[in-house]
């Protein structure tokens, strides 16, 4: 038996990510759940006690502070302890992105077990039960308290976060904030503080992943938008460079001609004259190509 409270609402799978259900519960010794199949992810937070959980044939013997992952369609059972039955809070979800955010917080069928004893995730799931309706407002409550509880468990478990797929969750936001932030003065130190890395390691990872340094990356990424805007308008180059990042134009010059062979002024004569000569050729009736008598 337990003492609960908890809110269930329907599944909904079309969505990104959809809260299934919530709740706390005190449990009595021995309490125990299961065998049971989930059509959806159930995420327990131990608050107090200890007890075990069965998953994957193992047996894990669980305390405060620790938690469990349950997928869809894996037969789990979780029993209370004879002494210290546990207390614990919950938080079911489902939808595309559900999946791909446990990757990145690093639990899984296969490593479903985690440890948070520096944060406190159950405060998101307790405002949650204090915000229980199913108004547009608490609706809106609920799935923000969602993504802080999914934080609190990604920071405490870092060191499990997959890191080594060629899709890098750590070198896709750091390219993210590149494409983002490349017209501001952006320092490579900023970018690894945004990612949570030391700079040397993101380094590391970002060469493995694209074969260049974030440097070179970034100066690769301002310099095509800068190619870009002097092919397809008018802005003054000098322009151009302070929107590509570029706090003095004069460097702007210098690594455009080193790398492209032309100063920024011969790049768009040569590019805007071919977009011209392309706009004779695809439109017969082109002014230049019809004179008026």
């Amino acid at each position: 038996m337990e003492n609960s409270l908890f809110m269930e609402f329907p599944s909904m799978e079309s969505e990104d990510l959809h809260i299934n259900n919530f709740g706390y519960s005190v449990t009595k010794p021995c309490h125990k759940f299961g065998p049971a199949v989930r059509s959806f992810y159930l995420i327990h937070y131990i608050l107090d006690g200890k007890g075990k959980f069965f998953a994957n044939n193992n047996c894990y013997p669980l305390t405060k502070g620790q938690g469990f992952l349950i997928e869809p369609d894996c037969q789990t059972v979780y029993l209370s302890d004879a002494d210290e039955p546990w207390t614990y809070i919950w938080v079911g979800f489902s939808g595309k992105k559900s999946k791909e955010i446990l990757r990145t917080i690093g639990i899984s069928q296969s490593f479903p077990i985690f440890t948070c004893t520096q944060q406190h995730p159950e405060k998101y799931v307790m405002d949650m039960l204090g915000h229980n309706s199913a108004a547009p407002g608490d609706l809106y409550r609920q799935t923000a308290m969602l993504y802080l509880f999914f934080s609190c468990l990604a920071g405490a478990n870092k060191d499990h976060t997959d890191v080594s797929s060629g899709d890098n969750v750590y070198v896709t936001h750091a390219i993210r904030y590149i494409q983002n932030h490349y017209s501001e003065a952006v320092r490579i130190d900023e970018i690894a503080r945004y990612v949570g890395l030391n700079r040397s390691y993101l380094s590391t990872l970002f060469k493995k992943h694209t074969g260049l340094s974030p440097l070179k990356y970034l100066q690769n990424f301002r310099l095509t938008k800068a190619a870009h805007l002097l092919s397809m308008t008018q802005l003054s180059v000098a322009g151009i460079a302070i929107s590509c990042g570029y706090q003095e134009p004069e460097s702007f010059y210098k690594i455009f001609r080193q790398t492209t062979g032309l100063s920024p002024t011969q790049y768009r004569i040569q590019e805007q004259s071919k977009t011209d000569a392309n706009r004779r050729r695809f439109n017969p009736f082109a002014q230049s190509d019809c004179e008026l008598p």
